[in-house]
């Protein structure tokens, strides 16, 4: 799996606030409750081997192309899952055990009846036998259906009348003897709610399906990547390697350095996944871990400063790359709990560090220009801004990646326009 922790979680806002929807939200469009739940594991254990991530973006891309819906009814796992967890024991005492109501077992019994009639007739379908890289999966599928004691109820007609007899001896096939085939039953149709729904949003938002490449190579090619969760995003092409395995970026405050940032990292932690992102296209080295620090808290509970938690997360990140694997590491705005001559030296010497680490890639966005003109000496970093424009007094932003180092600042342009020192100055006459 891929290593990563709750700081670059909450830096992509994989899972959203109380007040707005995370990266998460954008992606389920789960039926179930057991697809949801598969899709919150994968969007905390992204992947970290090319031919895992490779076989699922190959399995929903084609899902993609079928534009297959979903083909269960939701309501039958509402049933089928109340009825199932029935039998189980969560407990000793007995006065735990959920009892179901004579008409609750035989709709859950005819629940997983038809769930497994419509999987039965699913898999056999041609275009879904000719998804190769969901092959194995529905081959598992396939051997727990062809099981002998199945026999009776793939014969049983669609939304037929069951008898008392039949549906006592479904009830103990289903919840004693064969309880264990039904759940991999429905784990694997929760894998499949899982691939057609992110299939579905990769159609509706036109997302692209990224190619995977061989670990430790610092390969990322990306054209027209943008935030999947703006309405009218502006895309940029990023290109990284070995022998341009770092970035240092500038820009003025509002320019879009942050939401580039996540717009990159967001792609590449999606791509980890196996996931369609939100470009034009994308190919990507496998790495170790992603760890992004874009809004890194001070540290109260042990009296640490801004400063002091960004040291923390620098030494953290040594720590990682002194294992020798491949990462992709992100700070924005690095240092900057310090004074500008601290900031400056720390950030030299950080940011040289790092492009040392030939198989790992780095991007450092910093106000610090003096900063950038001095790692000029270093052959493998690369550099990038985000311009403004004067349009008049007026700032104005293209968001649109340009080669280079800028000294753009315009926080006092923008504090004058918006006011400010005249409403201090007529306080202090009034």
């Amino acid at each position: 799996m891929l290593r990563t922790d709750e700081q670059t979680i909450t830096d992509l806002g994989i899972f959203g606030k109380r007040d707005s929807g995370g990266i998460y939200d954008i992606y389920n469009r789960s039926h179930t409750r057991g697809g949801e739940t598969l899709l919150e594991e994968m969007f905390r254990n992204p992947l970290s081997d090319k031919e895992a991530i490779n076989k699922r973006s190959s399995c929903i891309e084609n899902f993609a192309k079928l534009r297959i819906p979903f083909p269960y009814t939701p309501s039958l796992f509402d049933m089928a899952e109340k009825y199932l967890a029935s039998g189980e024991k969560t407990s000793q005492r007995k006065t735990d055990e959920v009892i179901l109501a004579e008409k609750e077992i035989q709709n859950g019994v005819s629940a997983v009846i038809e769930l497994v009639r419509i999987t039965k007739e699913f898999i056999g379908r041609q275009d879904i036998k000719d998804i190769r890289a969901y092959a194995s999966e529905r081959e598992v599928l396939a051997s727990l259906l062809a099981d002998p004691a199945f026999e009776p109820v793939l014969r049983e007609q669609p939304k037929g009348k069951l008898s008392y007899g039949a549906v006592t001896a479904y009830d103990a096939l289903f919840r004693i003897s064969e309880r264990e085939k039904i759940k991999q039953l429905l784990r694997g149709i929760y894998f499949l709610d899982v691939y057609l729904s992110v299939a579905a949003t990769a159609v509706e938002r036109n997302f692209v399906f990224p190619r995977a490449l061989d670990k430790g190579a610092s390969e990322l090619s990306l054209e027209g990547v943008y935030h999947p969760a703006l309405k009218q995003p502006i895309g940029n092409n990023i290109v990284m390697n070995a022998s341009q395995n770092v970035i240092f970026l500038t820009g003025a405050n509002m320019a879009g350095k942050s939401t580039f940032l996540r717009s990159l990292s967001t792609a590449l932690y999606l791509a980890h996944m196996g996931f369609p992102v939100a470009a034009k296209s994308m190919s990507f080295s496998v790495m170790d871990g992603i760890y992004t620090t874009i809004n890194l808290p001070d540290n109260l509970g042990i009296g640490a400063s801004h400063f002091y938690a960004e040291v923390l997360r620098v030494k953290k990140m040594a720590a990682e790359l002194e294992t020798g694997q491949s990462f992709f590491i992100l700070f924005d705005e690095l240092f900057r709990g310090t004074n500008v001559k601290d900031a400056h030296e720390a950030t030299v010497a950080v940011t040289g560090g790092f492009a040392n680490k030939r198989n790992s890639m780095f991007i450092i966005s910093s106000h610090i220009v003096e900063a950038g003109e001095e790692l000029r000496r270093k052959n493998n970093i690369s550099f990038l801004y985000l311009p403004t424009r004067m349009n008049g007094h007026v700032p104005e932003y293209t968001y649109k990646l340009e080669k280079g180092i800028t000294d753009d600042r315009h926080g006092m342009v923008i504090i004058r326009n918006e006011g400010i020192l005249k409403i201090l100055e007529e306080g202090i006459k009034r």
